[in-house]
């Protein structure tokens, strides 16, 4: 396996066939990366055994994601209203939790903590629902339709509340860090589901509003993949305006509503993804998040495809 130098790695790919963390960066590190994301399943305990490696210098840590280490409360998992809670109880555990993320990727030298900022509040999860109707009926159909302008005018009447909620919450975060010195960005993540939020245009108003901060937008790009594909914005025309708020990348290709595959490789098509190789150049924490099923030959292909893509673009 080739180095692959500046690129990291999520443990998302493997963490559910490890319970020693060292048995699952290793396995990490013979794919050729030098640094991994320790994503929101990692563990204290696996910890234990990840954090001489790190220390000694056999791993580097670019990137982790809220809330780490795992905690096993569903209040404040990777899909609920986290930093936008109306509960002013809820939504200062969540600033506290933000907090301990930022306490470790400091302690660990990473630069960044990727954050599912919150989502508008729905009944039940009307996305899953959303998602069959797409993929039984088509986007087109009067049945998706019908449900997604429920969903829709719900979602855009409440997004000022809460994009100002999370602002609120994140300006606190910044407030805190700032204190203590850290050099840590806070990468507010677009989502995979239709009511979560950032949009590309809510990043863009929570990152103006809180311009001379740490906070930046973390672009996956699977998710905006499949929210342009759902109908809730124009990925690539507003690409274009956020781009420079972009601090890093989650890579991965999105096949219909599926996501985490090898860019390039498992959709067979080997132009499409082109269009988020610029994104993936300028971001300072290039990250591969892909799913278990995504084999070493594979991962391998898509990351020589990137990087040559890249390198020809620039004429190199």
């Amino acid at each position: 396996m080739i180095d692959k130098g500046e690129y990291s790695f999520s443990t998302c790919w493997n963490i559910k066939k490890h319970t020693i963390g060292r048995e699952m960066v290793e396995e990490i590190k013979r794919l050729g990366f030098r640094y991994v994301e320790l994503n929101y399943n990692v563990t204290e305990e696996m910890m234990k055994t990840i954090e001489p490696m790190i220390e000694k210098g056999e791993i580097g840590v670019s990137s982790v994601h809220n809330v780490f280490p795992f905690i096993d409360d569903k209040d404040y998992d990777t899909d609920s209203v986290m930093l936008g809670f109306d509960d002013e109880e809820k939504r200062k555990r969540s600033v506290e939790l933000l907090i301990r993320s930022l306490e470790y990727a400091n302690r660990y030298g990473a630069k960044a903590v990727v954050v599912h900022p919150g989502e508008i509040p729905f009944e039940y999860n009307i996305d899953l629902d959303l998602k069959k109707l797409y993929q039984e009926h088509g986007r087109a159909s009067a049945e998706y339709q019908g449900l997604w302008q429920n969903m829709l005018e719900r979602r855009q009447r409440l997004s000022p509340r809460y994009t100002k909620r999370i602002q609120d919450s994140l300006d606190e975060v910044s407030d805190y860090a700032a204190k203590k010195g850290w050099n840590i960005a806070i990468g507010i993540e677009t989502r995979s589901r239709s009511y979560q939020m950032p949009t590309l245009m809510e990043a863009k108003t929570i990152c103006d509003h809180l311009e001379g901060s740490p906070v930046r937008l973390w672009y996956d790009i699977g998710h905006a993949m499949m929210m342009d594909r759902m109908g809730l914005y124009d990925n690539l025309k507003e690409l274009e305006e956020v781009k420079h708020y972009i601090y890093g990348v989650h890579i991965h290709e999105t096949l219909g509503l599926s996501d985490h595959w090898c860019p390039y490789v498992h959709s067979k098509d080997l132009h499409f993804f082109d269009h988020f190789l610029e994104a993936i150049d300028i971001a300072k924490v290039k990250v591969y998040e892909l799913k278990a099923v995504c084999q070493p030959d594979e991962i391998e292909e898509s990351h020589r495809l990137i990087t040559s893509k890249i390198a020809a673009g620039k004429g190199q």
